[in-house]
């Protein structure tokens, strides 16, 4: 009997200690791969995986036709990162999202027409510069330069937004503007510039990190 009673204290203590925990084990919605140039199943009225790859790939083409940047008989040499990008809009991200896809897709349809400069790996490329030049490591096998190359454009360029809620239904609009630059780094001209836009509208209660 005794036995008996230790039992079903035990058994009682530990339904009250998962009682208090609070946990459930509810099984939660199996995860999937989605095409991120379509919509997918969380949704808001803030820049998503499609806009991203939607504006990269119309800026791709539209540089592509600009002859002062991909006619010139010597390749220019271009940085294309997010430095000088900016981010102005409602919504957070990571700006180089598309200034990554751009360079990359660019890069790959330019086949040699554009030359591009790696500004953002500069601390890596002075590293190695200064170990070879002090004898610490060989030579590579490629041409020495007396210095980094310089570049002839870099992009730049901003997002901003216009957001607009309903006070009656909580309804929200959300309008995005995305301007691209490419400028001259000796004259300041801007040799290209082109601008993407759309509007999204919904009962948005999506977080964007």
């Amino acid at each position: 009997m005794i036995r008996a009673i230790f039992l079903s204290t035990g058994v009682a203590l530990l339904v009250v200690g998962c009682a208090t925990t609070g946990v459930v084990n509810a099984p939660g919605r199996p995860t999937r791969y989605e095409d991120p140039g379509s919509p997918g199943l969380v949704q808001g009225i803030g820049i998503e995986s499609q806009d991203i790859i939607s504006v990269a790939d119309q800026m791709v083409r539209d540089i592509m036709k600009t002859p002062a940047i991909t006619g010139r008989s010597a390749p220019p040499r271009v940085v294309l990162d997010a430095e000088y990008f900016r981010n102005e809009s409602s919504t957070p991200f990571d700006k180089s999202l598309i200034t990554d896809r751009l360079r990359v897709e660019l890069n790959r349809a330019a086949s040699g027409k554009v030359t591009f400069i790696g500004r953002h790996y500069q601390d890596m490329i002075e590293k190695e510069r200064e170990l070879k030049r002090e004898g610490y490591v060989s030579p590579g096998t490629g041409e020495s330069a007396a210095k980094p190359a310089g570049a002839d454009y870099r992009l730049g360029g901003r997002i901003g937004s216009l957001d607009q809620v309903d006070a009656r239904t909580g309804a929200k609009a959300s309008y995005f503007q995305i301007v691209f630059e490419m400028v001259d780094l000796e004259t300041g001209a801007i040799v290209w510039n082109n601008m993407y836009d759309f509007r999204k509208s919904g009962q948005d209660d999506v977080l964007y990190r």
